[in-house]
């Protein structure tokens, strides 16, 4: 079962675990709102959004960014998904996504790009840890082929 949550969305409202249950998720933890990666990821599931939602698939994007960042990210790149503020970083702690990095030997505390596919119950199937960011949905389409 994945960790239970409930964080508020771009648009102001809430949206919990228990929420999404009945359906299937693409739940994908991102590091920050137009950045080069996070926004070749964010677009490549707006344009297959179709094709995932055809295999019974919502789509759910979280950041430690707030609502008004998440508001003009998706004005901005026309995307057509939820994403979460968790300003806190507590869901991304829950999910162990919350981690130490390293850029030019300077360690640092971030969002380790991850996606999870739920199930209707709320049960992680995949996880993604290695995310190819221009091509996302595609990794995403193949691996759901697979079985």
């Amino acid at each position: 079962m994945a960790p239970d949550f409930t964080l508020p969305t771009q648009n102001g409202d809430t949206l919990s675990l228990a929420d999404l249950k009945g359906g299937k998720t693409v739940l994908y933890f991102y590091p920050k709102d137009n950045t080069s990666g996070c926004t070749l990821e964010a677009k490549s599931l707006r344009d297959g959004k179709a094709a995932l939602a055809a295999r019974g698939y919502r789509i759910v994007g979280v950041s430690p960014d707030s609502e008004r960042s998440h508001q003009n990210f998706c004005s901005k790149h026309e995307l057509n998904f939820t994403l979460l503020a968790d300003t806190e970083k507590s869901m991304c702690q829950a999910f162990g996504v919350w981690v130490e990095k390293s850029m030019y030997g300077r360690k640092y505390m971030g969002v380790a790009r991850t996606t999870f596919l739920l199930d209707e119950q709320g049960c992680i199937t995949h996880i993604f840890d290695k995310v190819k960011t221009a091509d996302h949905y595609n990794q995403i389409i193949n691996e759901l082929d697979k079985k």
